[in-house]
């Protein structure tokens, strides 16, 4: 089998979907990009067993074939190519690959096609149509507070649930919670899914900067993500998800709006003082002023700051773990932000204010015990 292929442009392709490939996989065969030639149109495969990424390319071909092609050694001699048409040669027997360029030729070996796990397919689901701007948008607002544990598996994804009126992204560790719910875009029914970490980091990375529509299919066992001619299946997490509603504090009689660069910036100085272990400030409001300290008893280190704020409820006292604070921080977009607290041993509510109508974000953070409080 032949077929003659711009080199940047399969580079482009093989880049796009790259990142599934694992570096010691359990199957050697995952090593390999499955190379699938049908009618003048190549397609490719990248799979880890957990996750599949599938994207096509219109090639110059008179007959059709597959191989499995070595990734690494592909993405390298693609890289250090300049642009032009390259010409693969495939023995469909002994498996060789030779690789015909203006410069020269590269001979490397691959694999039988046959031994590449297939792709499973999603039918019967329920299916789903999504700005690629909005998802990229849930995945990074939810993908960092995703818990590592693998002893908690139901944590180590985002679940999505899906309403008449919107969908919603949530992610926890146990420390704290970020739901994400955008109000314009709905299904029929009422249903949900935990989709892993992986999934969505490699989707994020994929996901066009120009706006488009990404189709989301799924049943009970894997999610199916479409769009341009990139296709991503993934296996769901099949846990049970904690139930975050009943974990959001209704009643926050203390509410604290303050400046998020102001907050941000001070959390972040005051920090370098805290305990090395805990990482814990403190926050203490009266009035309209807050201190913000830290103290690390092992190094006779401490600092503290004051800050104005608009502040309604009675002085309180609570301490945070900064490193949770400050990544918050860093995904509101906001020039102000609001800190709904109930009392010192319960969790803090963070939210941008002033709100889009399409958009709901709230942020979740268990507080630090002080040392003086009893």
């Amino acid at each position: 089998m032949k077929f003659i292929v711009s080199s940047s442009a399969l580079l482009k392709q093989l880049q796009s979907i790259n990142g599934v490939v694992a570096n010691n996989p359990v199957v050697p065969i995952l090593e390999n990009f499955l190379f699938d030639v049908t009618d003048g149109l190549l397609t490719i495969t990248a799979s880890d067993l957990e996750t599949s990424m599938i994207t096509e390319i219109p090639v110059e071909a008179k007959e059709n074939g597959r191989i499995a092609a070595p990734a690494r050694i592909l993405l390298d001699t693609l890289k250090n190519l300049p642009d032009q048409p390259v010409t693969f040669t495939i023995d469909e027997e002994t498996y060789t690959i030779e690789i015909s360029s203006s410069n020269g030729r590269y001979k490397l070996s691959g694999e039988n096609a046959t031994d590449f796990p297939k792709v499973p397919q999603v039918r019967g689901g329920n299916a789903i149509e999504i700005p690629s701007n909005a998802l990229a948008r849930a995945i990074n607002k939810t993908i960092f507070a995703v818990s590592t544990d693998e002893l908690r598996p139901a944590m180590t994804g985002i679940f999505v649930q899906l309403n008449e009126g919107n969908i919603t992204f949530v992610a926890t560790d146990g420390h704290r919670l970020l739901r994400y719910r955008r109000n314009d875009v709905s299904t029929g029914e009422s249903t949900s899914i935990i989709v892993p970490r992986k999934a969505f980091n490699l989707l994020k990375a994929t996901l066009p900067a120009e706006p488009t529509s990404v189709k989301v299919e799924f049943n009970n066992a894997n999610a199916f993500f479409s769009f341009d001619n990139i296709r991503m299946i993934c296996r769901l997490i099949d846990e049970r998800f904690p139930d975050y509603e009943n974990v959001i504090p209704k009643l926050n009689p203390n509410k604290l709006l303050i400046d998020r660069y102001d907050l941000l910036s001070s959390v972040k100085r005051i920090s370098i003082y805290s305990n090395k272990t805990t990482h814990q400030v403190r926050l203490k409001i009266t009035g309209s002023e807050l201190v913000i300290s830290a103290e690390d008893l092992d190094f006779s280190n401490e600092a503290s700051e004051r800050l104005s704020c608009q502040y309604e409820g009675e002085d309180m006292e609570i301490g945070f773990n900064a490193k949770f604070l400050i990544e918050m921080l860093n995904n509101i977009d906001a020039d102000e932000v609001n800190l709904e607290l109930s009392t010192p041993n319960r969790a803090g509510l963070l939210m941008p204010a002033g709100t889009d109508e399409n958009e709901d974000i709230l942020m979740l953070v268990m507080p630090v015990m002080l040392n003086n409080y009893v």
